[in-house]
């Protein structure tokens, strides 16, 4: 198949075309390369199957020209803000970076006449619940922008897969570790550690507690929903239904960098920012009835990302 990957020098999106690519599909990558690096795509970039453009979603005119001139089977829609923190100085971010971005790539397949897209939604669009998420939950209220633009994504994909015959694979996972990250809990103590291997800022208590998928069991997770589930439209939760605490993050950073004395300095309070989610687990039952089960739990994922990182330098 000839396939579309949005957000394609990105964390995860780098790692879904890598992966697109042993499995012997032709792939078209492009990024704006706002979070997403050259880097990223570095060791395939050669390969005869692969392509990389340097393309804002937000431009129209060249999105719709990038269309014309392939005839794609397929989108993988990443590309997106996934800077949390940063959307709530500059809500707007999300509104162009990650709704519109959604909105362009919709008006371009119903054109060129594309009929599947795959979506990479978040656990950000259940907003703060006691209950474990599972996809029915509702009503759907976000604490943050990027939630809101990722629901409201889901709510066009939708409406667009009823009015033009489009089918649409939605899947919905928490915080993703790994090498090639850009930002993120662990991304972050990683280099407070190295540039300060005495202390460690806490943002919060430290006792925020969500589950923690390994990049490439989600990408693996992405790949076999839209191989074994043939709905018009396919929501699935993806992820691990354990979970970790900040604290234990920096408690298994500072065994893996073999530091000694590290000084945990907590900002207090139960969240790390307005429009985080201090606590929450998933309901994954739908997508393990469909055959599919993370290799790492949480805390794994967190280690193996932990030593990923560490042994790549990014």
């Amino acid at each position: 198949m000839k396939i579309l990957v949005t957000g394609g020098a990105g964390f995860v999106g780098s790692h879904l075309t890598e992966h697109l690519l042993k499995l012997g599909h032709n792939v078209v990558a492009v990024d704006d390369l706002s979070l997403g690096t050259l880097e990223n795509i570095r060791g395939f970039e050669k390969n005869p199957r692969f392509t990389f453009i340097k393309l804002n979603l937000l431009a129209k005119k060249r999105t719709e020209e990038l269309f014309k001139k392939n005839k794609f089977d397929c989108v993988f829609h990443l590309a997106a803000n996934s800077d949390i923190q940063k959307s709530r100085l500059y809500p707007s971010i999300d509104l162009k970076k990650t709704f519109m971005t959604t909105y362009n790539v919709l008006e371009c397949m119903r054109s060129a006449g594309v009929e599947q897209i795959v979506f990479t939604s978040s656990s950000a669009i259940y907003g703060e619940t006691d209950q474990r998420i599972h996809e029915d939950l509702g009503p759907l209220l976000p604490t943050s922008f990027y939630g809101a633009a990722k629901l409201s994504s889901e709510g066009f994909i939708s409406a667009f897969c009823v009015n033009y015959g489009i089918k649409a694979w939605i899947l919905r996972f928490p915080n993703v570790v790994g090498e090639r990250a850009t930002h993120g809990v662990v991304y972050d103590f990683v280099r407070k550690l190295k540039k300060n291997p005495k202390e460690l800022e806490i943002l919060g208590d430290g006792k925020q507690e969500k589950p923690y998928a390994y990049v490439k069991d989600i990408v693996e997770g992405i790949i076999y929903a839209w191989k074994h589930s043939n709905d018009d439209i396919n929501i699935f939760n993806l992820g691990t239904q354990t979970t970790t605490t900040v604290t234990k993050i920096a408690q298994t950073l500072v065994t893996e960098m073999n530091l000694k004395n590290v000084k945990f300095k907590y900002t207090g309070g139960d969240r790390g920012w307005t429009g985080d989610v201090p606590k929450y687990q998933y309901d994954l039952t739908k997508i393990h009835k469909l055959g599919w089960k993370a290799k790492h739990n949480s805390d794994q994922a967190v280690r193996t990302a932990i030593k990923a990182i560490l042994k790549n330098g990014r």
